[in-house]
């Protein structure tokens, strides 16, 4: 049975996730990152990816990956300094790469991205209490099988040596897409009053960071803060993969 498996790999090889091209690059081309993998998830990586797109995860530079959580913000914000670090761009890879992982069940991508999110983060220092993925709702969770923010929130916690507060957050509104929205008011409408924190945490004082895959208009990651802030979080910091913000704001943290 190998011998024949072995063949069919030879035949039929592997296409990678993101673009459909041969998967070129194994799990143990990528330094360091097969053994962090099966101490995160016991379990062997069955990573399909090409070399093309994996040399496309080029990360923003020093600051550029600062922005303010909020790309358009508004009057009245009750956090309007609230910080998102996202250090890679929203390009033409990550735009395949999320439907993949959302749609068609690329877990293995989705570990991937957040293992390199967890090196990133440790090169930048950042430190915290607890470390919370958003959530997904149970309808959208039985639907796509795993949530993909907690995919990244694992190696995050990892690399910050912090808890995992898987069940921090809770969704209490099952929304619709955020990329079916038409703008950036019906995306903040959206997620309006979506997250409630979990009765059994007490963050009085904390640092936590919240970890989502992409950050747009960053209306999702600041409705939870807000909902982290509002019951006791000292310190919210919102992490994604990666955002739209090309340019650094003004008001970097």
């Amino acid at each position: 049975m190998p011998l024949i498996s072995e063949s069919l790999d030879w035949l039929l090889p592997h296409k990678c996730d993101i673009c459909g091209d041969v998967a070129n690059v194994t799990a143990d081309d990528i330094p360091g990152y097969k053994d962090l993998y099966e101490r995160l998830y016991h379990e062997q990586p069955g990573l399909n990816i090409c070399k093309r797109c994996l040399s496309q995860l080029l990360p923003l530079e020093g600051v550029r990956g600062w922005s303010l959580c909020l790309s358009n913000p508004y009057d009245g914000d009750p956090y309007p300094e609230l910080a998102l670090f996202a250090p890679f761009p929203y390009d033409d890879l990550c735009e395949r790469a999320m439907p993949a992982i959302k749609f068609r069940r690329k877990k293995e991508i989705a570990r991937l991205f957040g293992v390199i999110l967890g090196k990133k983060i440790k090169e930048n220092g950042i430190c915290c209490d607890l470390v919370a993925p958003i959530p997904l709702s149970k309808e959208r969770l039985e639907e796509r099988g795993f949530n993909q923010a907690l995919e990244f929130a694992i190696p995050v916690a990892y690399a910050t040596g912090s808890p995992l507060a898987e069940g921090l957050l809770e969704r209490t509104l099952n929304t619709g897409r955020q990329t079916e929205c038409k703008d950036n008011e019906s995306r903040f409408l959206n997620v309006k009053g979506a997250f409630r924190m979990s009765d059994e945490w007490d963050i009085a004082g904390s640092t936590v960071v919240l970890v989502d895959d992409v950050a747009t208009t960053g209306a999702t990651l600041h409705e939870a803060a807000g909902a982290l802030l509002d019951n006791g979080a000292g310190k919210v910091l919102c992490i994604a993969f990666a955002s739209n913000r090309t340019v650094k704001n003004a008001e970097t943290v």
